[in-house]
């Protein structure tokens, strides 16, 4: 799968930090924000973050600069992010921001746009496998009963608030769609050469046993070893010795 377009909702900081990195890497970019004011804020602050890239370690020439600028596209219509392939959210953590913003986005995309994402991923996947990648694809899921039981203990405890989001009441009542939407997406994404698997994760030792069980096999069959020596050892130890 090749990833054409990201899109990035919400040009604060990370939305900033974000973008900056996606387009030092050549990849197209939307950026999504309530107003042209905070889209310009952002904009300064991405050119001056491309000024500088820590990660090549040097000051990028103009023309790289430039560049870099022109595969991004500043916008306040939600509207434009249906050209995207991926979508990463950096919106204030403030669920009256977020529930009206999550019900938009839900109903923005339509099937004849997600449903050939499915063949994308496998190919994506064949790809990986073929060039000596090992995949291990986990899907964790918890009943209905054990969720419920663990929000219950986040909003009991202080230092779990941080944890607890309001929009988990209301998407509970999804449930059903969710687990048949789980279910498409594994029957369609589960091949032979990247399987899915699936663990039942009530129990927090059990599924963490599962991977790491999953995790030592996929190694052990890597055959790994110490690379060898790219020069005469006795050697080295004669010219040491002697130093």
């Amino acid at each position: 799968m090749i990833l054409g377009t990201v899109g990035v909702l919400g040009a604060g900081h990370i939305g900033v930090g974000v973008v900056t990195d996606l387009v030092l890497h050549g990849i197209p970019t939307v950026v999504v924000d309530l107003t042209k004011d905070i889209l310009e804020r952002a904009q300064a602050e991405i050119l001056n973050n491309i000024r500088f890239a820590p990660a090549l370690s040097k000051t990028l020439p103009r023309a790289s600069r430039d560049e870099a600028l022109r595969r991004i596209t500043l916008t306040t219509d939600l509207q434009d992010l249906t050209s995207c392939d991926f979508i990463i959210e950096n919106v204030t953590e403030d669920w009256g921001t977020k529930k009206p913003l999550y019900e938009r986005l839900g109903n923005l995309v339509p099937p004849e746009v997600w449903e050939p994402r499915y063949d994308e991923i496998n190919a994506f996947e064949r790809e990986l496998v073929d060039a000596g990648t090992r995949v291990v694809k986990v899907a964790m899921f918890v009943s209905l009963d054990e969720q419920k039981k663990r929000l219950g203990e986040r909003l009991e405890r202080p230092d779990k608030y941080w944890k607890f989001n309001p929009a988990d009441i209301d998407e509970r009542g999804y449930w059903p769609a969710y687990q048949e939407a789980y279910q498409v997406m594994l029957d369609r994404t589960s091949t032979e050469y990247a399987p899915w698997h699936v663990i039942p994760a009530d129990r927090k030792w059990f599924a963490r046993l599962s991977v790491t069980e999953l995790l030592i096999n996929a190694m052990d069959k890597l055959e790994l070893d110490w690379p060898p020596a790219q020069f005469d050892i006795e050697e080295q130890k004669r010219r040491l010795a002697e130093a």
